[in-house]
């Protein structure tokens, strides 16, 4: 591996490594700044946790993150805001047709949120809090007795809760997540590996390094020769006489998702007709695990990289339940991650690939409706709210996740996923259906309901479940650019050397060399 692609730990955020799960309690703070002086003198001083490796785990953990309207309020020029994705600028509820795309209609409309729409605008950090269980109330006076209150407003406090293992629904939580290849083990060549894997090269997480298609995501640059404070930046390892903004950052999405959890279970009660054992079966099924977190398929005997074989509820495909007989293929996890490789099953070798291309020889029509996983995988960083009560238990106390994901590239992994695998009533060859947890149930605009649930039998015909209601509402959301911690210091520097607002120097990079940096890079963005 070259010194280029070696991962600068002490730079990247602790949560793009590490979920803190020994750290039980937590606190979710939106901000404002108030006053640009002060916000830059606390970004400085501020304890960030870092993903290097430590001897002990720590008591505690911050972690920040900032909009576009935060990068402005702290300073940062125009000229190098406007290098970061559009999907990033616009927000996740800046456009009609966005919304759409993710679902967030009707009862899931931004017009609706609680946060995230309305005031937006003035929502400039993320602050995640971390501690042991019992002191997150303590820790929070501590971090505003560092000049926090003087620099920064707190426009929403979100809820959270102390960390369970369960989700609301009552099901087993985070067994399904990526392995990130920090030490570059596996090819990223496209088509390179027919078969699912688990292990993600780093770049899909953190910028600055080789993604899935072997090249580095865009990010923002800043010129040295326009800008002092840049040389706190890592350097540009594509473009000499540039630092690098975005390298050892991520983007953040974080939704707000209540859960009816006495109507998901009062549903599948009412389907099974009273009868428990049923109403497991259905409930395991709209999920694709059983509460215990076992998978509803039989685990395979294949070997899939990134997961060991101890791992018994995260080993397996589908590539023996093509139809869904075992796992229903509108269920949640399987629309959250196919599982597919960059072939369909049994590809392997010049003739069975072009076969394959020229679409024959697959099992069922819906391997060939699947992109492979690897270029949509996502990070989940999320925790639950509201206590979890017995699926029997009415309350009023709301109840959900919030819900956060970390990835390079926001349109390719998390909207794709969203739009293209959750939301789509025509996922894998499915009709009439979308996720039967996080899916709304809007009619096509020919006026085909999606509000089904499709349960396929090896028997006969597929059973039609009508009439699903939702089960999840956003409450609120938005997009987040979580930096390096040289970045974090540089944008704290810029603000406290520039409280009224001038750029550095009073000098910008040159816009044609801006250009050429993005469309030179722009096939690693693709969607």
């Amino acid at each position: 591996m070259n010194d280029q692609q070696t991962v600068e730990f002490d730079d990247i955020q602790a949560l793009a490594r590490f979920a803190h799960g020994h750290l039980q309690d937590s606190c979710f703070l939106l901000l404002s700044v108030i006053d640009r002086h002060a916000a830059g003198r606390w970004l400085q001083r501020a304890n960030i946790a870092t993903a290097g490796q430590k001897a002990e785990l720590p008591d505690t953990a911050v972690q920040i993150a900032f909009t576009p309207a935060g990068l402005t309020a702290l300073g940062l020029p125009e000229q190098t805001l406007m290098q970061f994705p559009e999907d990033y600028l616009t927000g996740i509820s800046g456009d009609e047709s966005r919304s759409r795309r993710l679902g967030d209609v009707d009862h899931n409309a931004p017009a609706l949120w609680q946060w995230g729409h309305h005031d937006w605008h003035a929502v400039h950090l993320l602050l995640l809090l971390y501690s042991h269980r019992g002191s997150i109330g303590r820790f929070r006076e501590e971090i505003a007795d560092k000049g926090f209150d003087s620099a920064f407003h707190v426009c929403h406090t979100l809820p959270t809760d102390t960390l369970s293992p369960h989700e609301p629904f009552g099901f087993k939580d985070g067994i399904s997540q990526p392995r990130i290849d920090w030490q570059h083990t596996q090819r990223t060549d496209v088509h390179a590996r027919e078969a699912y894997s688990n292990l993600l090269a780093p770049g899909e997480i953190v910028l600055g390094y080789d993604n899935e298609y072997g090249q580095l995501t865009p990010r923002p640059l800043v010129s040295t020769t326009s800008d002092t404070h840049s040389v706190i930046l890592p350097p540009a390892v594509d473009h000499p006489g540039y630092q690098d903004m975005g390298r050892n950052g991520t983007y953040l999405v974080l939704r707000q998702l209540q859960q009816d959890v006495s109507g998901f279970w009062k549903y599948v009660h009412e389907q099974a007709r009273g009868n428990a054992t049923l109403a497991e079966e259905l409930a395991s099924q709209f999920v694709g695990r059983q509460r215990d977190g076992k998978p509803l398929v039989i685990p395979t005997v294949r070997n899939i990289p990134g997961i060991s074989r101890k791992q018994t509820d995260n080993h397996f495909d589908y590539d023996d339940d093509p139809y869904g007989f075992q796992c229903p293929v509108g269920a949640h996890i399987r629309r959250s991650n196919p599982r597919s490789g960059d072939f369909p099953p049994g590809v392997s070798g010049f003739w069975s690939r072009l076969v394959s291309t020229l679409g024959f020889n697959r099992q069922a029509e819906q391997q060939d409706l699947v992109a492979s996983s690897r270029f949509h995988r996502l990070l989940r960083r999320g925790r639950t709210y509201g206590a979890i009560h017995p699926q029997s238990a009415e309350t009023d106390k709301e109840q959900g996740l919030q819900f956060i994901s970390l990835g390079a590239n926001i349109t390719r992994q998390f909207e794709f996923v969203q739009s293209a695998w959750s939301i789509s009533s025509s996922f894998a060859g499915t009709r009439e259906e979308r996720d039967p947890l996080l899916g709304h149930r809007r009619a096509l605009d020919n006026g085909t309901r999606t509000d089904n649930f499709m349960q396929a039998d090896a028997a006969g015909a597929q059973r039609k479940l009508p009439s699903l209601p939702a089960f999840v509402t956003v409450r609120g959301a938005g997009y987040f650019f979580m930096p390096g911690l040289r970045a974090v210091r540089y944008l704290g520097k810029m603000a406290e050397q520039n409280p009224d607002g001038a750029t550095p120097n009073g000098d910008e990079p040159d816009s044609a060399v801006i250009s050429e940096i993005n469309s030179s890079s722009s096939v690693a963005g693709r969607p």
